[in-house]
């Protein structure tokens, strides 16, 4: 689809979604993404010029089908996938894309670290997805190195990060926030630095005695990103990995690093959001979202839950939608999953299923409490199909058709039952719904309530 839209760009030197939005220009990707979001595309332009919305669609990802990230648009979910040394491999991977994409996900990250090729593996993911892929090019910077942090160069980074940008990556994590002075401050935390690349570029600034060199090559990223628009993920690499160290010295300092940093791609048109925790108490929730938003100049807000209990392993994909849901009713725009086995082991298909349900569930709930035009209108049909007892009605509506399917069959199987009017729970006799009140029943019942007041008490 985006084969002829890109065309006509490339060679341009700064292709992004954001260059054009400044220059007053509106895309095909702007256009697709106001109609899919049923918004003005004057107002998708203005944001996405403004900082406040991304359209992450790399120009060599013309299979894409672009999408939107920000407060205006309708809160968005992240899955994660990819191959391990210990565990998958390629195709698996794919199967996962294809699943997380069925099941709903609006951006799906490759965070392969091995178990085969790894530009064999994105390749493939690429090719394959209809939704924005993000990766994070310090993994294999560190593969490319078989594994010696201390020996990674600058240009060791600059050679990944670009080469993902030639295979068609439409957003990278880049931690450029996490600097050499800010790691003193985690000195009195439980959990220390969590962040698999946070940890890999702390153990370089240790070693070598120098500033992190993404961030002293910064404006060398920017310039990559300009040439294929590709989108800033900036790396929360200091997040709270437990509610004890949330919202402490070190995070808010690597937030206020992150907030320079929007700001400094902002100037070469580069789009951007920021990365956020974690591990949060509900209580500090609302804090952490506006905290991002002052610092971050209202940069779309992508957070990892977050979780709101640190003892549940195993059920994490529940912890963390509970802290989900709340930052999004909050104004971040876009979650990203966490499933059944954080904290515990590689996630298999079916761990992405549970985690991805429980998180569009979290983020249509904050697309509700945030009274989205229309965001409603899906759960008024369902509720009216609930009440017809129109069973295969419900099914369709559901987020997972397949798993209300299977939990109405456990018991009542027969297709007979699908226009029954009652369910295993209640049976025929005792569902409430059977009390049909028909609107002449009301009135003729109104009039009575006004000539003899019913006694209270």
């Amino acid at each position: 689809m985006r084969s002829e839209w890109v065309a006509k760009r490339r060679g341009q030197g700064n292709v992004t979604q954001m260059h054009y939005a400044r220059q007053g220009v509106i895309t095909e990707e702007m256009q697709y993404v106001a109609q899919r979001e049923n918004l003005p595309v004057e107002l998708i332009r203005d944001e996405v010029a403004r900082g406040r919305m991304i359209i992450p669609a790399n120009i060599n990802h013309t299979n894409l089908e672009p999408m939107a990230i920000g407060i205006a648009s309708k809160c968005k979910v992240n899955a994660n996938i990819g191959a391990s040394p210990n565990s998958s491999h390629l195709q698996e991977e794919v199967d996962k894309l294809n699943l997380a994409v069925k099941y709903g996900a609006d951006t799906v990250m490759d965070l392969s670290t091995g178990g085969g090729n790894l530009d064999e593996i994105r390749t493939a993911i690429i090719n394959a997805s209809p939704v924005p892929i993000g990766t994070v090019p310090v993994y294999q910077a560190l593969e490319s190195v078989h594994g010696n942090i201390e020996s990674l160069t600058p240009d060791d980074f600059l050679h990944i990060i670009e080469k993902h940008a030639q295979q068609g990556v439409d957003y990278q994590t880049i931690h450029a926030g996490i600097l050499i002075e800010h790691l003193p401050l985690v000195r009195n935390r439980l959990t220390g630095i969590v962040s698999r690349g946070g940890g890999i570029l702390a153990r370089w600034m240790l070693h070598h005695h120098k500033q992190n060199p993404l961030y002293t090559h910064f404006k060398d990223i920017v310039e990559i990103f300009q040439r294929y628009d590709v989108s800033f993920s900036l790396g929360d690499s200091l997040r709270p990995g437990c509610t004890h160290d949330a919202s402490d010295e070190a995070q808010l300092a690597e937030l206020k690093t992150l907030g320079k940093l929007t700001r400094k791609a902002w100037e070469d048109n580069v789009q951007v959001m920021v990365e956020g925790p974690g591990h949060v108490p509900m209580d500090q929730i609302e804090f952490n979202v506006k905290k991002q938003m002052e610092e971050c100049s209202e940069a779309p807000f992508y957070v990892l839950g977050p979780l709101v209990t640190d003892i549940a392993p195993g059920y994490d994909h529940i912890t963390s939608a509970i802290g989900a849901a709340m930052a999004g009713w909050y104004g971040t725009a876009m979650l990203c999953y966490v499933t059944p086995k954080e904290h515990l082991g590689l996630p298999d298909a079916e761990d992405v299923r549970n985690g991805l349900i429980a998180y569009k569930i979290a983020a249509h709930a904050a697309d509700i409490a945030r009274r989205r035009p229309g965001a409603r209108d899906r759960d008024d049909e369902l509720s009216r199909a609930r009440y017809n007892f129109d069973w295969n009605r419900q099914f369709e509506l559901s987020l997972d058709p397949e798993r209300a399917k299977e939990y109405h069959d456990e018991t009542l199987p027969a297709d007979i039952y699908k226009t029954a009017e009652f369910c295993s729970m209640c049976g025929p006799k005792f569902c409430p719904m059977q009390t049909k009140v028909d609107a002449d029943a009301l009135t003729e019942l109104e009039k009575f309530l006004a000539k003899e007041p019913v006694a209270q008490g």
